[in-house]
């Protein structure tokens, strides 16, 4: 898996070099590869119908209709954005599966800061004491995906009360600096969100029998 941080970046110039690793993974031209980034603050609307109801007052913020699964969310800065354009095997076409994995690389990531993370029957996402700290929404094209998760580390969370955030309330919606004492740092958390990713997909992807 070949990661590339791309620092700061608006999310359509973001959306323009995941449609040219998408394209490039799906002819086999490139490897596995992890894009990580960070947004200015953007409104992004999936494909949930009706979603874009859950917009009350953007307030200058841009809203961008993209190619994702789900509500409405936000990005910005002190978020931590992953979009892995991975290429699932054969025997792993399940997209439903691939969500529960990126789950699980945030839940062991925030573990080794004494944060308990867990999953919700209902929504998608990485939950701490009842709000949502990971957000997710996958794209897949010939079973290559792309978008993929945001983790709100110290992000602005007054953005989120513009909007019912996944259709749900702004009070549903936390950050990790709220949970521990010594938050860590993006240049700490960047290596071990790649180290359990790549170890979560190493294994999910092994052989069968």
């Amino acid at each position: 898996m070949k990661v590339i941080d791309l620092g700061r970046v608006g999310y359509e110039d973001a959306v323009v070099k995941m449609q040219d690793f998408l394209t490039r993974r799906i002819h086999s031209e490139i490897d596995d590869t992890l894009l990580i980034c960070e947004h200015n603050p953007v409104y992004t609307v999936g494909r949930t119908r009706g979603a874009e109801a859950n917009i009350i007052a953007p307030e200058g913020v841009p809203i961008i209709k993209v190619a994702r699964g789900g509500d409405v969310t936000f990005h910005g800065p002190g978020q931590i954005v992953g979009y892995p354009i991975f290429a699932l095997p054969e025997h792993r076409h399940d997209l439903h599966g691939f969500m529960r994995g990126l789950e699980e690389m945030m839940i062991r990531t925030l573990a080794r800061f004494d944060v308990t993370g867990v999953r919700d029957a209902r929504n998608t996402g990485v939950w701490v004491n009842g709000a949502k700290m990971m957000a997710i929404g996958i794209g897949a094209k010939r079973w290559v995906t792309w978008h993929g998760f945001a983790l709100n580390v110290s992000t602005d969370l007054s953005y989120f009360q513009r909007i019912n955030p996944c259709g749900m309330s702004s009070h549903l919606v936390t950050r990790l600096q709220d949970h521990t004492p010594n938050p860590p740092s993006r240049e700490a958390l960047i290596p071990i969100i790649v180290e359990e990713l790549s170890q979560w997909w190493e294994d999910w992807t092994a052989p069968v029998g």
